[in-house]
Formats: structure tokens, sequence, C-alpha cells
């Protein structure tokens, strides 16, 4: 399915947030993630159904100065 995720439209295979995560081999642990500008818990992740053209973002802290 064809998802927007960070401004970039991509072909991925997951269904859910969590798995969309494992897919994109993200780190769970220290991230913000939003379906369609609404934010999503780490909790709701697992059961956070994605759909054809939702909205992913997916933001990770930095460090730096």
């Amino acid at each position: 399915m064809k998802l927007i995720i960070n401004g970039e439209e991509q072909e991925v295979t997951s269904s859910t947030l969590s798995g969309l995560l494992d897919e994109l081999a993200y780190e769970h642990d220290f991230l913000a993630t939003a379906r369609n500008s609404e934010l999503v818990s780490a909790e709701e992740r697992a059961g956070c159904e994605l759909l054809e053209g939702d909205r992913i973002e997916i933001l990770s802290p930095m460090q730096g100065g």
C-alpha cells in the first residue's frame, strides 16, 4: 500500500503503525508518531490500522547543539 511517510510517498507492506516501524527499522522506544495529524502513542501503535494514502509522521530525538 502507498503511504506518505515524513512527506514522501512510499510503498509498504505493513498494515499497522507498529509493523511499519519494524519494516522501516525504527527503534520504537524514543519516537513520536502521528497518523493523519493525530498523535499515536506507543501503546496504541499495534492497534493503529493503516489505510492507503495515510500520512504518517515519525519523529526521533536528535542530539546536538
